[in-house]
């Protein structure tokens, strides 16, 4: 146990800036992690968890808790990501014994940590003295103590203070064997306005652009007179701009957000265990940066479960799971998850009894190694008490910790055979930040959601394909049947290339509607969408238009209707075919071509013109699927039992959960292991009742 110490901080920012710039270029990769929770092999290969906060409450608490986590079968804990008060009371002098206390007696229970730098909640004395520190928003109205993520992600002097406490927190449990990895601060949020975040935006422009002359071209400023004579004469804004500003501020958040990152990274990583990871919490669908950008530096890929409804909507949660995993291309944590019910929607309902270990099943089978529950304990105090929790204010386990320990145990018995398996998709959808933001800054139609196209497509690919992976437009293809691009909207020539490559060589490409309309300065193609993908696809768009009232669609593939948009296409080819057309509607649309398809290389290009209803899109999902000869995993499966797999070397483990609220029977191809019964007996079939989970092991085909 180490002592409270007084440690005395270097004061010059250029001469941190230096060393923080030499820092970063020695800091050696992170040792690659396997398919299993952690890189420690006397850890369980599946962990159940919980944010706990020990420095919330006394002492003489702590092992009533930890004995109560470690009979639900909790074994790990995140700890210390809002404690920086509790680690460095006041500037310069350190406590980190309560935290060695914590850790040790978490250990004693067979719990291991992940460490949170505490980074999302500055102290009241930083703030105080050092003012720079704080965010200020777009108004110019800089933020105050009292709540969190108040600090300005650009400040040199946030980090080098954040650098420090990495630091020491680094040299104090590097090497502890209990703590297994690293959060760094707590989601990523909101972006700063201040003066220093102005002043790195324009040294970011200079140094992307070189010359104002060649900014000014790239952004089309003759428009509205918009031309700059230098670099800070450009406004930073996030909306109501000229759309390459607006672009290109995005993508310097995503860069800053990297960097913050590394900052604390090349404090860690020196003085650390090569088998702790390093990662963050993001938030889902969340756009506030590229998420591929700041996941470049991190180990693993890690998201807080939150459902995004009142109503729990399995697809879509799904397909969060698979855009998490996207980010590094393998498997996941999740950092957080509700038990039962939150404290921050319209009506906080909870879950349905049976959901809350429906959602933690559904997280293991797209790919997580981890299911960790915000919070253990009700706090004493604080903004979110009525956040749902295990374990209430008095110590007592809430309803649901009986439900979670049931979870804990299910993972216990099927973590052996999980270790070292991770699901494989033949389909995947490509999720672009770039297309999203340029959509979301001029929608033309509010009801155009590019994150609900997303989920439009997803929804048959998923239910059909059974696995679906989410992917960047940079990502490798060749391992895909069918790769799906619902709203490609900005598509530079490099991307249309690699896309082009992928088809040649055998793969089905689908573009959705708005693709291929904008150039990489989110300036319009010159071509006609889908812009440079125009000339394979043998046709275009000739018009764009929202619409508010459907539009009849009808084909080879049956009829339907389009709402919210709807594209005018042409063929231009006579090798493109027409799948879908128009009927009678604005007179623009009428007798008009809504999807195209053409051969190309040893492949196909589609491309559908118009958001197409639920009926009409599965079907066209159907006809792709089976041209490009993907079968489901398991077929027949009755409507809203969902169905995972995770295959390793040796053997596939196949998670099977009904989602409905009645019981479903589901037929197997062949006998397989079930390992939640007692015995592990063999089965061909499987009977879920209610919110039903089944987990079964059999042999790899792969």
């Amino acid at each position: 146990m180490r002592p409270f110490r007084t440690h005395l901080r270097p004061r010059s920012l250029t001469a941190f800036a230096s060393a923080l710039l030499a820092s970063l270029l020695a800091v050696a990769p992170a040792t690659p992690l396997i398919a299993q929770a952690t890189n420690y092999s006397d850890k369980p290969p599946i962990l159940l968890g919980a944010a706990w906060y020990p420095e919330q409450w006394p002492e003489s608490q702590w092992e009533p808790d930890l004995e109560l986590m470690e009979a639900a079968h909790v074994h790990v804990v995140r700890v210390g990501e809002f404690a920086w008060s509790a680690m460095e009371p006041s500037e310069g002098q350190y406590d980190f014994g309560w935290l060695e206390r914590a850790i040790a007696l978490a250990a004693k229970h067979h719990i291991c940590v992940v460490l949170g730098t505490p980074t999302a909640a500055p102290p009241a004395w930083m703030t105080s003295k050092y003012p720079d520190t704080l965010r200020v928003n777009e108004n110019g109205v800089r933020d105050e103590h009292g709540n969190r993520q108040q600090f300005s992600f650009t400040s040199t002097r946030y980090r080098q203070f954040a650098h420090e406490i990495a630091a020491q927190m680094a040299e104090h449990f590097g090497h502890n064997p209990n703590v297994v990895g690293w959060q760094l601060d707590n989601e990523y949020a909101a972006p700063s306005f201040d003066p220093e975040a102005k002043a790195q935006f324009h040294q970011w422009l200079q140094k992307k652009y070189g010359t104002i002359e060649a900014l000014n071209k790239a952004w089309a400023t003759a428009y509205w007179s918009q031309t700059y004579d230098k670099f800070d004469e450009i406004p930073v804004r996030q909306d109501h701009e000229n759309p390459a500003l607006l672009l290109d501020w995005k993508r310097f958040v995503s860069d800053t957000w990297k960097s913050y990152s590394e900052n604390q990274i090349s404090a860690i990583r020196p003085q650390a265990d090569k088998r702790q990871f390093i990662t963050t919490n993001t938030m889902g669908w969340f756009d506030g940066f590229d998420s591929y950008t700041v996941h470049q530096v991190l180990d693993i890929a890690a998201w807080d479960d939150y459902i995004s409804t009142d109503n729990y909507d399995w697809h879509s949660n799904g397909a969060t799971h698979d855009l998490t995993r996207g980010y590094k291309n393998k498997n996941f944590w999740v950092m957080e998850t509700e038990p039962a019910f939150v404290n921050w929607r319209r009506i906080n309902t909870p879950l349905e009894k049976g959901q809350v270990r429906d959602m933690a099943w559904q997280a293991i089978g797209h790919g997580a190694e981890t299911v960790e529950y915000w919070q253990w304990r009700s706090a004493p105090n604080g903004q979110e008490e009525y956040h749902g929790v295990m374990v209430g204010a008095n110590g007592k386990p809430a309803p649901v910790y009986a439900e979670i320990k049931q979870t804990g145990a299910e993972f216990d018995e099927a973590g052996s055979a999980l270790a070292g398996t991770t699901p494989h998709s033949e389909v995947a959808l490509i999720n672009d930040f770039n297309s999203r933001w340029a959509i979301n800054f001029q929608r033309h139609n509010a009801e155009f959601d590019p994150v609900g196209e997303m989920l439009a497509f997803y929804r048959p690919l998923r239910e059909q394909a059974q696995s679906v992976d989410i992917v960047s437009p940079q990502n490798s293809l060749d391992q895909y049947k069918l790769v799906e691009a619902p709203g490609l909207n900005v598509l530079p020539q490099a991307t249309a290339d690699h896309l082009l490559a992928y088809v040649k060589q055998g793969g089905n490409l689908l573009l959705g509607p708005r693709s291929g309309m904008k150039n990489n300065d989110n300036g319009l193609w010159p071509e006609q969408q889908p812009g440079p993908l125009a000339e394979a696809l043998g046709g275009r768009v000739e018009q764009f238009y929202a619409i508010d009232k459907p539009v009849p669609v009808s084909g080879e593939l049956g009829s339907g209707t389009a709402n919210i948009w709807a594209e005018q296409l042409s063929a231009q080819s006579p090798e493109t075919k027409t799948l879908m057309t128009y009927g009678a509607s604005n007179g623009w649309l009428d007798n008009q071509p809504a999807v195209l398809t053409r051969k190309v290389g040893k492949g196909t290009i589609t491309y559908v013109g118009a958001w197409l209803d639920p009926a009409l899109l599965s079907k066209l999902t159907a006809n792709l699927l089976s041209q490009a000869g993907v079968q489901p995993l398991i077929p027949n499966t009755p409507d809203g039992v969902e169905v995972c797999m995770r295959t390793g070397a040796q053997h596939s483990v196949l998670i099977l959960i009904n989602h409905n609220t009645t019981p479903a029977t589901v037929a197997l191809p062949h006998a397989m292991k079930d390992l939640l019964t007692e015995g592990n007996p063999s089965r061909s079939s499987v009977e879920l009742p209610k919110y039903g989970v089944a987990v079964l092991e059999s042999p790899s085909s792969k």
